[in-house]
């Protein structure tokens, strides 16, 4: 199973639209994205990186497999 890496809240926007989100909209403190009935809240305001942690997270709640998301680079 290829290995996740951090990345840049630019590139995980710019991933997540070419996976069907459309966003990121504001909405409180947060930006989010939305895919159907999918609300997915996207992290760091301030635009630093996102750790792997984090990412698998967003990942699992916004339905993408580790594959989907490994061929996209």
């Amino acid at each position: 199973m290829p290995k996740l890496s951090p990345v840049s809240h630019n590139e995980l926007v710019k991933r997540l639209s070419v996976l069907g989100f459309e966003g990121p909209l504001s909405g409180g403190k947060h930006l989010y994205m939305v895919k159907g009935n999918l609300r997915l809240t996207i992290p760091n305001p301030h635009k630093q990186e996102i750790s792997i942690d984090l990412l698998i997270r967003i990942l699992r709640q916004a339905g993408i497999t580790r594959e989907e998301w490994m061929g996209m680079q």
